[in-house]
């Protein structure tokens, strides 16, 4: 079982017919703790009904909220979802929100620094009182784990550089990295040349990249892993990748061979795609099954 730490934004998905609690950190740390870890998150809500809620739904997944701040001003966070006829998202988020003031406190900093893993995104970086709670953070973290979002217009060069420098473990998907590549000078390379362009430039060890569902490419310990995706009918593709990062994490952590890890993590984010809303139940012999089932 690892310690492993989330920081970043938590809110409310809502789609046009309902909402969902989600982020990514939160994403994430929940499919963590599911797959037995012990998982804690740094975030902040707003005192409102929105806030409580989510605080609800942080207990009653079993993941640590000792470092849960509550913002008296700024209301909880919000997106509104909209999905094309495929169940890809497009997210409109609103700002500011509390997740955007996330305070630097000794117990955050206690907590990443025991921790065998510290896991950030992008999108908490767009506000400076939640980027340099980061930016602190960051040095007293052992294991990095960099979880790219581009959500125009939330971020910068400037800002994504510095984290992919700081990361040990960076995760994109495929129009991401070509996107921060094409914007450092590098364009026109595979998959593969981008990918040890960002080792190269960040001296970042390894590397994961989603393909939607054409599956995902691993760099690790200087070898690729490849998965070509599981066949499913996609219901909506909220949390997907969040699932899928989370799956793979904890493969990784525990030392489980990368091919077989990619290969669990893909199955993870193809169930997730094919349910609704970014947090549905999975028993792992529920994933070995789909894998079984998929690979017949």
């Amino acid at each position: 079982m690892a310690n492993i730490t989330c920081f970043g934004e938590v809110l409310w998905d809502v789609f046009p017919t309902h909402k969902k609690i989600g982020g990514a950190p939160l994403n994430v740390a929940v499919r963590l703790q599911s797959l037995e870890n012990n998982v804690y998150i740094i975030t902040r809500v707003g005192a409102d009904d929105n806030g409580t809620k989510i605080k609800e739904f942080i207990e009653d997944n079993n993941v640590n909220k000792i470092a849960l701040q509550v913002d008296e001003k700024l209301k909880t966070g919000k997106v509104k979802v909209t999905l094309d006829d495929k169940g890809c998202a497009t997210y409109d988020i609103m700002f500011p929100r509390a997740w955007d003031h996330i305070q630097l406190t000794e117990g955050a900093k206690k907590i990443v620094k025991v921790s065998d893993a510290f896991v950030f995104g992008s999108l908490v970086a767009r506000d400076k009182i939640s980027r340099n709670t980061l930016y602190e953070l960051l040095k007293t973290a052992k294991y990095k784990i960099f979880d790219v979002n581009l959500r125009a217009p939330y971020y910068n060069i400037e800002s994504l550089s510095y984290l992919m420098k700081e990361a040990s473990f960076i995760k994109f998907n495929d129009d991401e990295i070509f996107e921060i590549a094409d914007t450092l000078g590098y364009k026109n390379e595979s998959l593969e040349e981008t990918i040890k362009i960002i080792v190269e430039i960040t001296n970042t060890k390894s590397i994961c990249v989603t393909k939607g569902g054409a599956g995902a490419i691993l760099y690790y310990n200087d070898v690729f892993f490849y998965n070509e995706g599981y066949k499913v009918e996609v219901v909506d593709t909220v949390g997907a990748g969040d699932s899928f990062l989370a799956s793979l994490i904890n493969k990784l952590l525990k030392e489980v061979a990368p091919q077989d890890a990619l290969d669990f993590a893909s199955a993870v984010g193809a169930i997730v795609a094919s349910s609704e809303g970014a947090n549905p139940e999975i028993k792992e012999s529920d994933i070995l099954d789909f894998m079984e089932q998929k690979t017949v």
